[in-house]
Order: C-alpha cells, then sequence, then structure tokens
C-alpha cells in the first residue's frame, strides 16, 4: 500500500540576539533529519543562513524562520521580519552582482543563484498579521511557482 506524504511546516520565532541565526539553522536540521530529506540539507542551509543573516542584520525587531514542505521532495525556506522594504537583491530580478571586492551584498544573489524559485511578500498590518515582509526560497524537486 503506497503512503502520502503529508505537507507539513514549522515557524521558529526569533529574537534580536547574535545566537538566533545559528540556533535556527540547528533546527533546521534537525527538521529536515526528522522528515528523512537530508539530500536538501546543505542547499536550504545556504538559503536559510542567508535569509537569517540578512534579517538579523537590517531589521531591529524580531524575526521568524518558516520551513515548509507542501509536496515530496520539495522545501520552501522563507524568513519574516517586520521591516516590510524589501531588500533589492529580492526586489529588482535584474539586480547587478556586487563587484568582487565588496565587503557585503552577496547573500541574497547567492540564494537566487542556488533556489529552484524565489520571491517576497510585502504583508499588511491588518488583524492579527504583524505586517512585514517574507523573504522565501525553495529548493528541491522540479522549479514552480507556489
Amino acid at each position: 500500500m503506497a503512503t502520502v506524504s503529508p505537507s507539513w511546516n514549522y515557524t521558529l520565532h526569533l529574537p534580536q540576539d547574535p545566537r538566533a541565526p545559528g540556533i535556527a539553522r540547528g533546527a533546521l536540521r534537525l527538521i529536515l533529519a526528522a522528515h528523512e530529506m537530508p539530500e536538501l540539507t546543505p542547499t536550504a542551509e545556504l538559503l536559510a543562513a542567508e535569509l537569517l543573516a540578512n534579517a538579523h542584520r537590517h531589521t531591529e525587531g524580531p524575526y521568524a524562520l518558516r520551513v515548509r514542505s507542501a509536496e515530496p521532495g520539495r522545501l520552501r525556506v522563507a524568513v519574516w521580519d517586520a521591516d516590510p522594504r524589501v531588500p533589492p537583491g529580492f526586489s529588482d530580478r535584474d539586480s547587478p552582482t556586487p563587484p568582487l571586492d565588496a565587503e557585503d551584498g552577496r547573500g541574497l544573489h547567492l540564494v537566487r543563484a542556488c533556489a529552484n524559485a524565489w520571491g517576497a511578500s510585502v504583508l499588511s498590518d491588518l488583524g492579527v498579521s504583524k505586517g512585514g515582509k517574507l523573504l522565501w526560497a525553495e529548493c528541491g524537486g522540479p522549479a514552480t511557482t507556489w
């Protein structure tokens, strides 16, 4: 009898603390091991690391890591933060790669290069929503838009 893998998702709320990105990456590794997706771990961890570092460095409040698998072998890694401004690396699909001697600015370009799909959503401050933005990237399986 064939089994069906139900979709799943996790959200880890993080404080503005320098240890938070490392804790979130550790949680991601545990989640992927528990769901028997070790082949996605290196790419998913790289995507999460860059998105988490961006939220930690460029925002002042809390942020959250969201991990979702809606279909077998495919993963969406997303990071929410309260700042609604989408960084240039995600808002402009044709933004230039930073110069080789630049000290920063490569992280979101790396996400775009390594992900099967990626995007950003600006969230409204309606109801229980805290507003802000959600930057996401997908890995595994064929490239599609969710």
